[in-house]
């Protein structure tokens, strides 16, 4: 008597997002075999430390690690397997070896990389470090010395959380940057520069406004201006990139990232979905605009959202028909401050400090017209969960006014 073949679940990533939809699908009784590519070599780990405190004291896997559910045990994970190519026709994924693997769900699960300048820009020949991987982090860390001449290209979250972390170890740091305030899509003008005043106080040097026009020898960054900032250590963070070269071909939309809908299906393919910082989804909580958002929870609320409408895609079942409309949130730690936000403060039209003061702590709000549609806490930690509720109350049943 024949058995039928074991259907399988691939799962292209083996980080957060990836580890996270694992443990989702099995959890949501997927009986089947699920294999999970990693390109990377570890166990999936957290990487919002390496910019801060690992690469402070020096990263150490079995820190970063991220727990696990029991479940996650149940599925092979093949780490060091790279995917470069699918064919969502024939259900299979290509490896770099050449390798093909079939498929009957598929989990796009592949994150960001790090942008890096131009190949007519950057002539250190790949010198200048990155922060992404665990690797990147232990590099950077044991080029950090007391003394030594830093200068970190990109103001950005990253950016400002290295060249905190770095001065906290005693270098000379210079944070140049073609904007004209620090992390200033996130944040906007008036509480960039508000955070920037709290760096120079501790040291940290801005040239601003200004776009690099080349790197020499790994040391010496010539500017636009005419100028030049010299440096024993130089640092990329000028954002990055969605992980999709893999997906190319498949008629989806990778203008920037995965286009999904809002139960995290990529392009309205039955059977393929797509989880964390690759996915591009409308969040109606806000608007119907698809958009990326890499924040520490997405890759686990995403991963949730998928699951439910992979095994329902699987099941032959209709997907689950509410609303997937979860609150991005982050936080930065920069010297002795926390940033902490809720909602979507990049499309917000103001800001409006609603507590406190920014020379100190404050609570400051993100309106699109009347709607509070995102609020950020300066220190404050207590605050956060009242901030939040009344951000999510507001969103839910809007209100045009914000009760301290």
């Amino acid at each position: 008597m024949s058995t039928l073949p074991a259907r399988r679940i691939v799962v292209v990533g083996g980080s957060l997002g990836g580890l996270r939809a694992t443990e989702a699908l099995l959890a949501g009784g997927w009986d089947g075999e699920i294999v999970v590519l990693s390109d990377e070599p570890h166990v999936p780990y957290t990487r919002p430390p390496l910019s801060k405190a690992a690469l402070a004291g020096g990263p150490d896997l079995a820190t970063l690690a991220v727990k696990q559910r029991p479940e996650a045990a149940r599925a092979e994970w093949r780490f060091g397997a790279t995917v470069v190519a699918a064919d969502l026709a024939a259900r299979t994924v290509t490896l770099a070896d050449g390798e093909t693997v079939a498929y009957d769900g598929l989990v796009a699960a592949t994150g960001v990389r790090p942008r890096r300048l131009p190949s007519r820009i950057d002539h250190t020949g790949g010198a200048a470090h990155v922060v992404r991987t665990i690797e990147d982090c232990r590099v950077l860390h044991s080029a950090l010395r007391t003394g030594s001449r830093v200068v970190v290209i990109g103001a950005g979250f990253i950016g400002c959380e290295v060249a905190a972390t770095a001065v906290g170890l005693g270098c000379e740091v210079t944070v140049v940057a073609a904007d004209e305030s620090p992390m200033l899509a996130p944040l906007g003008r008036t509480v960039g520069d508000a955070v920037r005043r709290r760096h120079e106080r501790a040291g940290v040097k801005f040239r601003l406004g200004v776009s690099v026009s080349a790197v020499d020898h790994g040391y010496s960054v010539s500017l636009s201006d005419g100028s030049r900032v010299d440096g024993d250590v130089v640092v990329q963070s000028i954002g990055s990139a969605p992980c999709v070269g893999w997906l190319s071909g498949n008629g989806l939309d990778l203008a920037d990232g995965v286009a999904t809908d809002n139960g995290m299906r990529a392009g309205g393919i039955t059977g393929v979905v797509a989880v964390g910082d690759v996915a591009r989804f409308p969040n109606p909580l806000f608007d119907d605009v698809p958009r990326r958002v890499e924040h520490w929870q997405t890759p686990m609320e995403t991963a949730r959202r998928a699951a439910v409408t992979l095994l329902a895609d699987l099941a032959g079942h209709d997907a689950d028909p509410a609303p997937f409309t979860p609150l991005p949130s982050f936080w930065s730690d920069q010297f002795d401050l926390r940033l902490q936000s809720f909602g979507a403060l990049g499309i917000a039209d103001r800001t409006e400090v609603l507590e406190g003061d920014l020379g100190g702590q404050a609570v400051v709000g993100y309106f699109r017209g009347t709607l509070l549609v995102g609020a950020l806490l300066l220190g404050m930690p207590k605050r956060a969960v009242a901030v939040r509720k009344r951000l999510l109350a507001g969103l839910t049943d809007p209100q045009p006014t914000y009760a301290a």
